[in-house]
């Protein structure tokens, strides 16, 4: 009874939340910009082998971030973490040119799942702040999302040590939830 009366005041005031689920590949720097969500501060982290799961809390939506092991041998079961995503962030490192085509087979083989057909797509093009780092319109273009018309999506560039960008990303997310729901 409380859960539902705190959802319906929830909807009535403008509070959300939003399952999100965080892929990419190894070393990317999911686990960073989570950390850097969550807490405001830089972690060192060590490659996640399982998953992260936080509550980020920004402006009026509950964010519950699920960070997933991005190595290869762990990439079979992300699909076991679909149910109920309401937004993928996939975050790419800008500067790893040698693996962004592994990148977009892995990304289209997420949302061509049908789980995730509905699910929000925000692309943190991550790590801008290092020599080299590809823009936010090559990874757009190296990730083939320009043919992508049934879905909303959007490329945003970030540094998570930093944390620049990545409240900006999220404020995408809320407001395209806000129109998925209505």
């Amino acid at each position: 009874m409380g859960n539902s009366l705190s959802k319906a005041m929830g909807k009535l005031f403008g509070n959300r939340e939003m399952r999100i689920l965080m892929l990419g590949l190894d070393a990317a720097g999911k686990t960073t910009i989570l950390y850097k969500l969550k807490l405001n501060q830089s972690v060192t982290t060590i490659p996640t082998v399982g998953f992260n799961v936080e509550t980020v809390q920004y402006k009026n939506v509950k964010f519950n971030v699920w960070d997933v092991g991005g190595q290869d041998k762990i990439r079979p079961l992300w699909r076991h973490y679909y149910t109920g995503t309401q937004g993928l962030v996939f975050v790419v490192d800008s500067q790893d040119r040698d693996r962004i085509d592994e990148a977009r087979q892995e990304l289209h083989r997420i949302i061509s799942d049908r789980e995730m057909r509905e699910c929000l797509l925000l692309v943190f093009a991550n790590k801008q702040d290092l020599p080299g780092a590809m823009s936010p319109a090559e990874v757009t273009e190296k990730l083939g999302l320009h043919r992508m018309r049934d879905r909303s999506w959007f490329v945003h560039p970030s540094c998570a040590t930093s944390g620049e960008g990545l409240f900006e990303g999220l404020s995408w997310l809320s407001q395209n939830v806000k129109r998925q729901t209505q």
